[in-house]
Formats: structure tokens, C-alpha cells, sequence
């Protein structure tokens, strides 16, 4: 019996016998098969030992695979268990899942600490310079429920099972209940790390046994896991909520628990914000609205929030009517479209809304200002024909390109087509995919098509920005609907002189602006660019004598617009600075008594420069040449 495998690009190779992984990565060449990983058989991940049984279609995954990093993950969890089972006798195991940035593997034992993965890590690498092979072994579940049974959680989750074969995985004498795939052997783990611990109840069920979870990250090459230890350890000294009590922007108070309070240094930044996000819209064709935040039932029921929504959102009843605070600002959008008669020839109608919503997170979700109670959306909602979408959604992209690339963000697209369950005609579907494929074609970036992740009303396509240390964040999102427009009866008037349904958009570019807000923290490490910096000219006078004339100064800059301190303490001219530059002022200006009879200033910038003798004119200049273009370079004068 010959098996026949063909590979992605087309060519086949015959086996006489069963084939497995390995063996069709050794036909092709021995380097292959010192660097691959697992096989996709005909869209199963199989392990490389694993026998072919049929023809098939096959893709080695090797090291540069995104898919090899997760088995790879999976198989240094089991390392990971392996060890803590040779060092904690008695512990017991419960399930070990692969997750965002790493792994780890919740364990009935005695408590742990970060003291302790030293110990743990030396056994594991004991285990990965063995190079022990996984073998992976069919057996019943009965055997299985055999094997395990004097270890309650396996059990229980065999239990769970189907009947029919179990797959176990061994690794020396180690042996554990798994799906699979794993890489060949525990050499393939070359880069790993313990990364915290924490409490977890089994089955997150407080009623039951409480474990330890044991976190744990791994990679295929030590650089990329000091690249990623680099950028959690900047991350952490970037984080926003410890910057923003640094530089005085928000806070958080227990009497508005995930409602951020921002104070006048972060109302500088924020407002600065929309005016950017006000100045692009308006040249981009917008008109901007507003709509109430406290709307009626009938309203949430009309859109489907009260149906599906409901428990994400704050009601009350005034004059025995239920309201709700408007979790979105769609359904209001709507509404303002309907009040008027719309020709063809109005269309498109481009409205943008910096609306206020609340949505009810969980305590426990509530994180800074990525996630919050209390947020304002800059959402807009384009109405327009279906022969439309295509320019105005490369439109929306061009606008998105213009504001990610003036904070420097880079960004990549995704775009998600029609999910399982979904509302709509066949043919609605087809026009709005099309359009939004048509668009990314002609814009001309890459993009990644996620298959059946669209929203249930329409496509849509996701926007991943990337900060300055690399980290990813969703948020902008530009998405069809064709649902909110049926509901509201929402049309405009053809050519044809006949009613027709509007195609509309919904999207987003900070996305919540509070987010967004502290992205950028982050994002700038606090040093924000003079148009973006809360104080944008601090004035140290050198003695008591020249505060007065130090006032006359930072009169004249905040006459002219600019966001101006004066520090006249009676402390050390040195310390003054240094503390200026603590707060990442991008303006330093001291002033003594030549500056005064001169009329000049002395500017300090954070690129370490100093100018004398600058003239006021000089300095306006230039500092508002640098805010026109919103450069992000420290040389400003």
C-alpha cells in the first residue's frame, strides 16, 4: 500500500509504508528535519512521530512557524510539571494550557514562591539537556481511568471524556493526560523561565481545591526570550498608571471604581488630543454631532442592546420609564440620521461623535486606564450608497495612516468576514466583503484575513498598532453593518426617485480615547512631544529678584498659547533643572541677570542642548513650527 503525500507546493512524494512527520521531513533534506517541529496533516496538527495512515496533504512546521512557538509552549508545561513532580513529591497535576506570551500549569502541592524557580528551572533544564523524546500512546478509557487512578483531577477530567481512545504523552517516566501535539524531544524548550505564581481554584470553582498556578514563557532561541524579558522589564518602568501619578495626569477613587478622574496636566494632553482628532476630521469631510447619554428602553430595545446587551449596562427608572446610559453611541447616531430626508446625491454623510459611554466591567477586569467603567469613544457613522464603500473605506484607512504615523505608531490590518451566526442576505455580504477587500487591495498594505470572525451585522477590518517597545494594541476598527440601519428604517431617496437601504460604517480610531490616552504614556514613557506635553515651557529664575520678570516672561509665551510653569522655589538652580527634566519639560528656560538686561532666555531642551541668548520671537517660532508638524524630536530651538 503506497501512501502519497502531497506538499503546499504541490509536489508528492510515495511511501511505502506509513510515513510519519519525521520521515517525510528526512525525504526533503536533513537540515528540514533537524529544524521542524510538528506536521499539519490535512489541517490536524499531528507530532512528527506520529504515523500518516492515509494520503494527505502535509505542511512542516518548522522553528520560524507561529504555530510551532504554541506547541513548543505546550511542551515545556509538561517540562515544567515533569520537574515539579521530581522536586515536590505528592503534588498533583490538573491541566497545563498554552497562553498568551507563554504557559502554566495549575498543581495541587504546597505553597510556592518566586524564591523557588530557581530550583524548579535548574530541574527543568536537567530535563531539556536530556533531550528526552515525547511519545505519545493510544490508549482506552478505561485503561486510562487504570492508569490514573490515584490522582483525582485526571480522573475527573478522563470522566468528562468521550469514550473512545485517550491520548497519554511520556517523557522518561513522566507520564501525562494530553491532546498533543509536542515537539520531538524536551531539547527543541532551549529558552525558558518561570515568571510568577498565583492562587487558582480548581475549575475556577471557590467551593473546590485551591492550586497553585505556576506561569512559565518559552522560546525557540535565548535572544527572542531576552528581547521579551527586555520589553516586560521596560514595560513595567512605562507603566501608566505609576507615570500618570508621576506626571500628575489621572487617578482613580474608590467612590467611582473604573471612572478615571483626570486632572489639569491630563486635560491639557487630552485636549489636545481632540483638537488633532477634530483638526483631521474636518479636513477629511466630517461633520461632528452629540447625542445624550441617558436614552430610553425603547430606543436600546429597537437596536438590540436591551436584549443582548442588558447586563453590561446601567439602567434607571425616572417617572416609572426605564432608561439606560448609553453603552455605545450607535443607536443615537442613528436617530440623528432619521430626522432628516436624504437624497442620494447627500451621500456620503460622514458623522463623528467623541461620546461618552458606560459599560459595566467586572471589578476584577478593571485595569488602569486600559480598562475602565467610564470611557469616551470617537466613533463616527458614514452613510453612504453601496457603490461608496470602497473609496470610503480606503478613505477611513487614509485617515487612520495620517493619525497613527503622527504619534509614531506603526500598525498592521486584519480583516474578519462572515461568522457562523450572522444577519443578512447572501448578496449583502458579498457587496460589503468585496468592498472591504476591494479597499485594503487598493490601499496596498499587507493584510491577514481572519475567516468567519466578523461581527454578526457585517465585516470588518481590525487595526493592530505597535508601539515604540513593540507591544500590540487593537484599536481602531472600521465595520459594516447592515443590521442598525434595517432597524431604524433608515433610507435615502435613488435616483430612481425610490426608497433604498444606506450602507453604513461604523468605526473608530483611538477607539476609547482613555485607552488610547494611556497607550501613549506608555508608548512615550512619559516624554511627550511639545505639542502633546501637559507643561510645554517651564521658567526657573535664578534668585528671588528676577521672579518678577520671570512672570512677565511666561505672561508673554501663554499670551501667545503655550502651556507655561513658573518654579520660582528658593532651591538650587541645579536642582530646579533636574527636576524639569524629571517631568520631561520639553522647554527649559533660565533666566538671570544677563538673560534680563539682554531680553533674551536660556533654553535648556531634553536632548541635553543648551542655547543662550535666544530671543522671544526666536523661540515662538520655532516652538510652534515644531507644533504645526507635531514632531516627536527632542530639538526644538
Amino acid at each position: 500500500m503506497m501512501i502519497t503525500i502531497t506538499l503546499p507546493d504541490g509536489n508528492r512524494k510515495e511511501f511505502s509504508e506509513k510515513p510519519t512527520g519525521m520521515d517525510v521531513a528526512l525525504s526533503i533534506s536533513e537540515g528540514l528535519a533537524r529544524n521542524c517541529v510538528a506536521a499539519d496533516v490535512d489541517g490536524t496538527l499531528f507530532d512528527l512521530s506520529r504515523p500518516i495512515e492515509t494520503d494527505a496533504h502535509v505542511r512542516l512546521l518548522t522553528v520560524k512557524d507561529p504555530e510551532s512557538l504554541e506547541i513548543m509552549r505546550h511542551s515545556a508545561a509538561h517540562v515544567m510539571a515533569q520537574a515539579v513532580s521530581s522536586l515536590y513529591k505528592g503534588a498533583k497535576l490538573t491541566i497545563g494550557p498554552v497562553v498568551d506570551d507563554g504557559f502554566y500549569y495549575d498543581i495541587d502541592m504546597p505553597p510556592v514562591s518566586e524564591e523557588d524557580f530557581p530550583k524548579i528551572e535548574a530541574e527543568m533544564k536537567k530535563i531539556v539537556d536530556g533531550k528526552i523524546p515525547f511519545e505519545r500512546t493510544l490508549v482506552s478509557k478505561a485503561e486510562a481511568l487504570d492508569f490514573f487512578k490515584d490522582d483525582p483531577y485526571k480522573l475527573e477530567l478522563i470522566r468528562d471524556l468521550e469514550d473512545g481512545t485517550i491520548s497519554l504523552y511520556r517523557q522518561g517516566d513522566f507520564v501525562d493526560l494530553c491532546r498533543g501535539p509536542h515537539v520531538p524531544h524536551t531539547g527543541m524548550v532551549k529558552a525558558f523561565k518561570l515568571m510568577r505564581v498565583s492562587g487558582a481554584y480548581w475549575r475556577a470553582d471557590q467551593a473546590r481545591a485551591q492550586l497553585q498556578r505556576l506561569y512559565g514563557t518559552a522560546y525557540f532561541d535565548k535572544k527572542e526570550l531576552a528581547q521579551y524579558l527586555h520589553v516586560l522589564e521596560e514595560a513595567k518602568k512605562r507603566d501608566h498608571r505609576k507615570l500618570g501619578a508621576q506626571f500628575d495626569l489621572f487617578s482613580f477613587h474608590d467612590v467611582a471604581p473604573g471612572m478615571p478622574f483626570f486632572h489639569a496636566k491630563g486635560m491639557a494632553i487630552w485636549n489636545a488630543l481632540l483638537e488633532y482628532w477634530r483638526e483631521e476630521h474636518r479636513a477629511a469631510g466630517y461633520v461632528e454631532t452629540k447625542t445624550p447619554i441617558m436614552l430610553d428602553r425603547s430606543l436600546w430595545e429597537r437596536s438590540g442592546h436591551w436584549e443582548n446587551y442588558r447586563e453590561n449596562m446601567y439602567v434607571s427608572t425616572i417617572d416609572d420609564f426605564d432608561y439606560a446610559i448609553k453603552p455605545m453611541n450607535c443607536p443615537g447616531g442613528m436617530l440623528l440620521y432619521g430626522t432628516t430626508r436624504h437624497s442620494y446625491k447627500d451621500l456620503p454623510i460622514r458623522a463623528g461623535e467623541i461620546g461618552l459611554v458606560h459599560r459595566h466591567e467586572m471589578s476584577g477586569a478593571l485595569s488602569g486606564l486600559f480598562r475602565v467603567r467610564a470611557f469616551h469613544q470617537d466613533d463616527a457613522h458614514i452613510f453612504m450608497t453601496p457603490d461608496q464603500i470602497q473609496d470610503e473605506i480606503l478613505g477611513v484607512l487614509r485617515l487612520v495612516d495620517r493619525v497613527y504615523s503622527t504619534f509614531d505608531l506603526g500598525f498592521h490590518l486584519e480583516l474578519s468576514t462572515r461568522p457562523e451566526k450572522s444577519i443578512g442576505t447572501d448578496e449583502a455580504w458579498e457587496t460589503a466583503t468585496s468592498g472591504l477587500k476591494g479597499a485594503l487591495d487598493a490601499y496596498g498594505k499587507e493584510y491577514r484575513v481572519n475567516e468567519g470572525d466578523g461581527a454578526f451585522y457585517g465585516p470588518k477590518i481590525d487595526i493592530h498598532i505597535k508601539d515604540a517597545i513593540g507591544r500590540t494594541w487593537q484599536c481602531g476598527t472600521i465595520q459594516l453593518d447592515m443590521n442598525l440601519p434595517e432597524r431604524f428604517d433608515l433610507f435615502y431617496i435613488g435616483a430612481d426617485n425610490e426608497k433604498h437601504r444606506p450602507v453604513m460604517i461604523h468605526r473608530v480610531i483611538y477607539g476609547s480615547v482613555e485607552r488610547f490616552f494611556g497607550i501613549l504614556v506608555e508608548h512615550y514613557a512619559g516624554r511627550f512631544p511639545l505639542w502633546l506635553a501637559p507643561v510645554q515651557v517651564v521658567i526657573l529664575p535664578m534668585n528671588d529678584e528676577l521672579v518678577d520678570y520671570s512672570t512677565t516672561v511666561k505672561n508673554k509665551l501663554e499670551a501667545e498659547g503655550l502651556r507655561v510653569e513658573l518654579d520660582s522655589r528658593t532651591e538650587s538652580l541645579k536642582k530646579k533643572v533636574r527636576e524639569a527634566q524629571i517631568q520631561q519639560i520639553p522647554l527649559i528656560i533660565t533666566l538671570g541677570e544677563k538673560e534680563r538686561e539682554a531680553g533674551t532666555l536660556s533654553v535648556r531642551t531634553l536632548d541635553g542642548n543648551v542655547k543662550y541668548n535666544v530671543c522671544m520671537d526666536e523661540l515662538l517660532e520655532k516652538a510652534f513650527a515644531h507644533i504645526k508638524t507635531k514632531k516627536a524630536d527632542l530639538a526644538i530651538v
